[in-house]
Order: structure tokens, then sequence, then C-alpha cells
């Protein structure tokens, strides 16, 4: 880690860096202090932690990886300082293996996922096979004379075939060790050639051991299959190590060295020519690296190399694949080692070929500026804004030229052009854009990186529209256009609606010549137009102009159908439409049949929507809206200890819907005065069964629902439910009757007067309101107050005297 420099790393690298330390457990802290135990130094400490403070930032995560300060302190005393010194080096490794130079073809061996080079033990004997102790031979006699004979081959390389005897086949191939077979079994009369065929293959094949030595990461003595070749057998011994060579590696046999095996050819070339298969008692040794060379930034495959004597600069960047698309290729930077400290040098693209890396050097490829030499930005009113290329002499004309020319809504009284100073900075230069395309004197010539912005006439303005409501099927905004008529807007917005009138349509136009001073100044001015019901173009001259808005009223005297509920105890219980507008209770009742002899009259009751009471048409949404903000206008009302005091065992629902108590008993006796109210759309008028229940809630021991006695109090119901709960606010009880009439308990003297029970109504016990605590504050401000009173009693008594 001493060799890593954090500037030199991509965010992608510092991402995954940060990835590996969650994998691991570890806060940010925990990475900063791992990798300080790995080596790094302070100043790289601190590059680090800005990094990784800036990517945590940009994310929008903070604390352990994301997590909140809490988890991030919980696992920090799950994992500290002593956890990361014992932690396992594989661990701690394969945390920062994405910061780290990697050595290039250390991968062909650490990956488990990729082939193992194990030799295919299901091919076909390979004709130049040697034979050797071990091995089993399968040979086939067939045709006249048949026999078939499995022989091993004896320590001694002796195979010993049944009625010929022993055979030496020990160094030999399977094509050589055929052809003497053949011979032996012809000169013991055995007929091969005349109608009778011979076949030796190889049956089981032999074990071989392979001593791999060096600098690998597991040396040892491996027993391999006798097929295997040097790619085998040093995967098995997990390659290289971190100071072991690539590309000299030696297969030693009978004490001398017989192959030089370089895995760049593999690596680079995909070439197996030096990988030859193995025999029993070699040795594979793999010495330390000469030389090492590490290239990395703007290559394709950046890496720490192994450089063979000969091999330059160029060598590297062929073995790297290349330059990336966005690296700067007429110069490499050079780290290199200088007696007791490093400098800085620098090769040129014509040196590539004949510079010789040297020990230890660090050659950085950077990245292109992030500039244009030659570059030129329209933006706005034409018809192909964009970047241009910097031509020879181009002026703002021509740039408009390339630019496809301006478009029809450009502005051309004024435009901009921003350009950078020598020293970054920025200027704007105005100018007059239709002098500057018809007069060749006030064109402007143009220099690298300016930007030249054209506006549009709607960029300067508000976007035109006119708006339509009331008795149209879709009314809303809508784009205005020149020589709009109040008939197209009423076509845009879907025609009229069912009911609407085509006359005494009005139009409001913004006024702009207002007397600010003046009370009864106008704020709009007002036009009545009639059109044609078909929209035809008869008598529809009227021009919009921007801002209008056109109102569209109902026919006088249409009206939609209004719909009533009678539900419980009629005749004929279901929907009825209102006839008249002062349709009443008693109509509807006589129109549903009358009451059943079970009907609880007193127990009736008409329940009404919010916007019915307040008396006026709204649309659904405006009904909806005016809805939720009563419902919200009680929520401000009442604080929540106050709901707890007041509501019923009603859901919130219950709360947008109204019941008015009514006397349907009174109602029945004189129809049409009192109590007989107009119905109105949507009203539910119920007539229950007679009802047998009290129901008593609230603040009782045992809620709970009673069977109605003629004669019992209100004290006696709640008796029946247990008694008041010590929190009863007993001068707060209430009854809510059958028909949604409510009455209060009221106070006379030092008595709590209840509300007489009738069938089917309920009881409710509100809760005490919580007394404001007694605090030493309180206690001090009493005292100072009577203190303070009787201080000037006392004064004004002496004054008396």
């Amino acid at each position: 880690m001493s060799t890593v420099n954090v500037d030199e790393l991509s965010d992608a690298q510092i991402r995954q860096l940060m990835q590996n330390a969650q994998s691991s457990g570890l806060s940010d802290a925990q990475l900063i202090q791992t990798a300080q135990t790995r080596g790094m130094s302070s100043a790289q400490i601190q590059r680090l932690q800005a990094r990784v403070a800036d990517i945590r930032s940009k994310e929008g995560s903070a604390g352990f990886n994301g997590s909140s300060p809490d988890t991030a302190q919980a696992r920090g005393r799950n994992y500290g300082a002593d956890t990361i010194k014992n932690a396992p080096q594989g661990n701690r490794e394969d945390l920062f293996a994405s910061i780290q130079p990697r050595i290039f073809g250390a991968t062909l061996f650490r990956n488990t996922k990729v082939n193992s080079f194990e030799p295919n033990l299901k091919l076909p004997t390979p004709v130049n096979y040697i034979l050797g102790p071990g091995d089993i031979l399968n040979i086939e006699v067939y045709g006249n004379s048949i026999a078939n004979w499995k022989l091993a081959v004896s320590p001694e390389g002796n195979i010993s075939i049944p009625g010929v005897g022993p055979v030496n086949v020990t160094g030999k191939t399977i094509e050589a060790t055929t052809a003497l077979i053949r011979r032996t079994l012809i000169a013991n009369r055995y007929a091969i050639g005349r109608g009778t065929e011979l076949k030796v293959t190889l049956g089981d094949i032999r074990s071989i051991k392979v001593l791999v030595q060096g600098q690998v990461m597991r040396p040892g003595t491996y027993t391999l299959s006798s097929l295997s070749t040097v790619f085998f057998a040093l995967y098995a011994a997990g390659g290289p190590n971190d100071i072991g060579s690539f590309r000299d590696i030696e297969v030693i046999r009978d004490n001398r060295i017989i192959r030089h095996l370089d895995l760049y050819d593999f690596l680079v070339k995909g070439s197996q020519k030096d990988n030859i298969g193995l025999k029993d008692q070699d040795l594979i040794r793999v010495p330390s690296y000469r030389l090492r060379a590490e290239l990395k930034g703007e290559v394709k495959i950046p890496a720490i190399f192994e450089v063979l004597p000969g091999e330059t600069l160029q060598t590297l960047l062929d073995f790297s694949g290349g330059f990336t698309d966005e690296a700067y290729t007429a110069r490499i930077k050079i780290n290199q080692v200088s007696d007791q400290q490093r400098r800085i040098t620098e090769v040129l693209e014509a040196d590539f070929k004949s510079y010789i890396p040297l020990r230890g050097d660090r050659f950085v490829v950077e990245r292109i500026l992030d500039r244009f030499e030659n570059r030129v930005v329209i933006n706005g009113a034409v018809f192909r804004p964009g970047q241009f290329e910097l031509q020879k002499g181009l002026t703002v004309s021509q740039l408009i030229k390339n630019a496809g020319g301006l478009k029809e809504d450009a502005f051309t009284g004024r435009a901009s052009i921003i350009r950078l100073n020598p020293d970054n900075t920025t200027q704007q230069i105005s100018f007059n854009l239709f002098d500057a395309i018809n007069k060749a004197g006030a064109d402007i010539a143009l220099q690298r990186e300016d930007i030249i912005t054209i506006s549009s006439l709607f960029d300067l303005r508000d976007k035109y529209r006119v708006a339509i409501q009331g008795e149209v099927r879709n009314p809303g905004d809508f784009a205005y256009a020149d020589s709009m008529k109040v008939a197209d807007l009423i076509v845009l917005a879907g025609g009229f609606s069912e009911g609407a009138s085509a006359k005494r349509i009005e139009v409001s136009r913004r006024v702009f010549d207002s007397d600010p001073r003046a009370i009864n100044s106008k704020v709009a001015q007002i036009f009545t137009v009639d059109v044609n019901s078909r929209l035809q173009e008869d008598g529809m001259g009227f021009t919009l102009k921007p801002f209008d808005i056109v109102s569209i009223y109902a026919l006088p005297g249409y009206e939609t159908q209004k719909v009533v509920y009678v539900e419980g105890e009629v005749l004929y219980p279901g929907p009825f439409t209102i006839q008249k507008k002062n349709e009443k209770i008693s109509d509807i009742l006589k129109r549903a049949g009358g009451l059943t002899s079970s009907a609880d009259v007193d127990g009736s009751s008409l329940k009404r929507d919010n916007e019915a009471i307040l008396g006026v048409s709204k649309s659904k949404a405006d009904a909806n809206a005016e809805r939720n903000a009563r419902l919200r206008q009680f929520q401000r009302t009442y604080s929540t200890k106050d709901i707890d005091s007041v509501k019923t065992n009603t859901d919130t629902a219950q709360l947008r819907n109204n019941y008015i108590g009514i006397n349907l008993r009174k109602i029945l006796k004189d129809p049409g005065v009192g109590d007989d109210i107009i119905l109105e759309n949507g009203d539910v008028l119920r007539i229950p069964k007679q009802q047998q229940i009290v129901k008593v809630n609230g603040e009782v021991l045992y809620p709970s629902a009673i069977v109605y006695s003629k004669g019992k109090s209100f004290r006696g119901y709640v008796l029946n439910s247990g008694g008041y709960s010590a929190r009863a606010l007993k001068r707060g009880g209430y009854i809510v009757y059958a028909n949604g009439s409510v009455k209060a308990t009221r106070k006379f003297l030092f008595f709590n007067v209840h509300p007489s029970v009738k069938p089917g109504a309920e009881i409710y016990v509100p809760k005490k309101l919580p007394s404001p605590a007694t605090t030493v504050q309180t206690i001090l401000g009493f005292t100072t107050g009577l203190a303070s009173l009787g201080a000037i009693i006392l004064g004004i008594v002496s004054l008396n005297k």
C-alpha cells in the first residue's frame, strides 16, 4: 500500500474499495485505519479520507456506508482495531485488491472459475505417449485368432504376454510398442495380418510425481496424471507468487534444463509451444523476477509487467493491449528510481521503441484534456443548435447558416455571446442580431469556446392561454391562437354539455388602463356573446385575446333529476325522484305508501351530505374539496384531547355526513309545516323498526347495550353498565337519539339534570380533560400575586388613615 497514489485512482476503484469494506463489516473509519496498518502514507491517508467523504456526499449517504450514525457506532464496536489487526491476511489483501496494481498474468492462476488446465483423460491414446511402470495396456487380437489381454507394465518396464513371455516396453511410445508386440506375436506363430488383426490401446493411466519449487504460492511435490503438462502443474501449485517470474520458468529433467517457459506467450499470443508434457520426477522451478515495470493510466490493461532484456516501452504497451480511446499518446510520464529518491521524466512518442525500462519504473499514461481547440456553441432559436467547428474567419452570420438558419420566432433585436477571457473568466457580449445578419460591418468574428444564445419571442413573454369554464364537457386552460373565436374554444373544450345555454356567454378580459385611484375602477372587461348552438359560423365573429376567460351557463329552468332514498319501514322503500322544488318529507312518505305497523316513528332520521346543507351546487371535485376542508376545520377547532371528549363511536367517514334531527310524529300530524322540511338531492330518510335497545358508551366500566325499560333514568342505564369510571365527566354526558338529534346534560343549581332516555338512543359519557399540573413556578406565581395584592390593600388602608 505504500506505492498507492490515491489521486491516480478512479471513482469506480474507490467505490469498489468501499463496497469491499462494507462486505467485510467495516466502517469508513476502520477502512482508513486498515489502510494505515498496511503501510499507506499519512498524506495518502488524508487523500483517501477526502475521496471517500466526497463520494458519500455525492451519493447522499453518511455514517456506516450509508447507514445511520447509530448503526455505524454499533458496528464499530463489533469491528474494533483489534479485530482489524487480527483479521486473516488474505481477507485484508482482498479488501484493497481494487486499488493495488495487479501483476500481469496473476489472475490466470488466482481465478478458480477459469480452466484449471487439467488434461482430458477421455481422449484417444496419443501415439507419442511414452509408456512407463504403472501403465495398463489393452491388447486385442481378433479375426481368425481371438485374444484379449489387459497387461500392466511392471516396475522393470515389462509386460507378460500369455504363452509368449515378457516384452520390455518402458520408454517406448504406443506406436512403437504396437509394432514390437506385432513382431513378437508373429514370431510365436500368430498369423497377424492373415485374417487376424492386432490393436493395442492404453488402459489406466499411471500417475507421476512432479516437484514444483521456487517462487510459487504452494511449492511441493504433486502427484499428477502422466498426461499432465507444465501449465497444469503450475496451476496445482497456485502459480507464481508476488515475486515469482512469469517469463523464465524452468523445466528440469534428469538434472538438466530442457525447456524455458514464458507465460506471456500464452497470455498475449495464446501460444502453448512450451507447454510440454511432464514425466515422472520432473522439476519445475520458478525463479524470482529480474525486472518489473508498472504501466497504469489510459491503457487497456494497466498492470505490473515483467521485462526481459532487450524489451522496450513499446513492448509493454503491446502487452497492455495498447492505449484507450481517451489516452494522451504524445508523451508518457515515468516515475523512476534515482539512488535514494525518485524522479519524474518523460518519454516522447518517437522514443517508445527505443526506451529500455529500468528497475522500478512506473509509467503513467494520462488522459487527453477535456476541452476543445476549435469549438463554438450556438443555442436557442435556430434549427440545428449545438456544437460546431470553429473554421477560419467564422462569424456569427456564418455560424447561423451552419446551424440551419434562424427560426421564425427568433428575436432579432438582441443576442449575446459568452466568451472566455485569457484568464478563463467569462464576459458577455451583446449585439443586434438583425444588424449582424444584414450588415457586413456589424458581423462579429468568433473565437474558441464562444457560446451564442438567440432568444425566441416566446421566451420573452408569458405563454398565451385562454380559459373556459362552466357548462362544457372539458373545462380548463387552452393554448391561445391568433383569430381564435369563442366557438373555436368551445370545440376545443369538447362542446356544450347537456343543458348548456348558447346564449348570454360571458367573456372576461384583462384590463390594462384601470385607474388605481378610483374606488370603482374596473378590474376586468365583460363581454356578452351569443353563439349558434350548432357552433356554425353565423353570428360568431367575436375574437378572443390572450388570457380571456369564457363562461358558459346552463339554460334557465334546466334541472337534473334529484333522488332521495327512503329506507326501512315503509311500504315501498327505495329511491324516489324529486318532482317539485318544494317537495317535503310528508310528500315522499305518501309516495312510499306510508309507514308499516312496526315503524318506530320517534326513531326516524334524515341524513344529508354537507354540500346539500350548504345549499349550493358543486362539481364532484368541488364537493370533495369542500368536504375535506370542513373536516380539516373540525380537526383544527378541536385538539386531540377535545375530540376524545366529544366524539361518539362513529368513524371518520361519519364526520363528513350530518344527521338532521326530525320529529316525524309531528310531521305526520301536521304535514307541510314546522319540521316537515324540503328534501335535497341525496337525502336518506330512514324509518327504523321499533327500538328495544339503549347503548351506553364512553367512560363507563362496561360499555354495553341494554334492553329499554320505560321510566328508567339516565343514571340507571349507566349503573347497568357498571357505573362511571374514574375519568368520567358526569356533567358532560349526553344522548344521541335514534333520529339523530342530541341532548346534553344541563346544570340546575348543584345538580346534573340528565335528558330522558328513549328506545334506540345512545348514551355517551365523555372523559375528563386533563387538569394542568401544579408546578413550583405556578405556586410561586400565585403567592407572588397574593403578596402584591396584600401590599396594595395595606397601602390603601394606610392612606385612608
